[in-house]
């Protein structure tokens, strides 16, 4: 089993940067793919981007590609998301969750943080 935690969120102005952090806790977490996803109010939860094993291979959604980036450190047991030129619209719950296989799938991630809010203000 795999225990997340995440931190960083916060309130940012457009075209800030914030860098979100998930801690994890458990002896497998080198095996499990990585994933961040956001859900805003009255909408669905989406995925953002997710990182293999190694931290060699990445995957985003096309609304955060160029301005998001996702890398893990096993050593240390955490997966973060590096957030640049912020828009209002990216205002959520970002959410870190941990998957057996490589999918960028809600249903396919079986452990999930609390949550952390990020607001962007205009």
């Amino acid at each position: 089993q795999v225990q997340l935690v995440e931190s960083g969120g916060g309130l940012v102005q457009a075209g800030g940067s914030l860098r979100l952090t998930c801690a994890a806790s458990g002896r497998t977490f080198s095996r499990y793919v990585m994933g961040w996803f956001r859900q805003a109010p009255g909408k669905e939860r989406e995925f953002v981007a997710a990182v293999l094993w190694t931290g060699a291979t990445t995957s985003y959604a096309s609304s955060v590609k160029g301005r998001f980036t996702i890398s893990r450190d096993n050593a240390k047991m955490t997966a973060n998301l590096q957030m640049n030129s912020l828009k209002p619209e990216d205002t959520a719950v970002y959410y870190c969750a941990a998957a057996t296989i490589w999918a960028t799938q809600t249903r396919a991630y079986d452990y999930w943080g609390q949550g952390t809010q990020v607001t962007v203000s205009s």
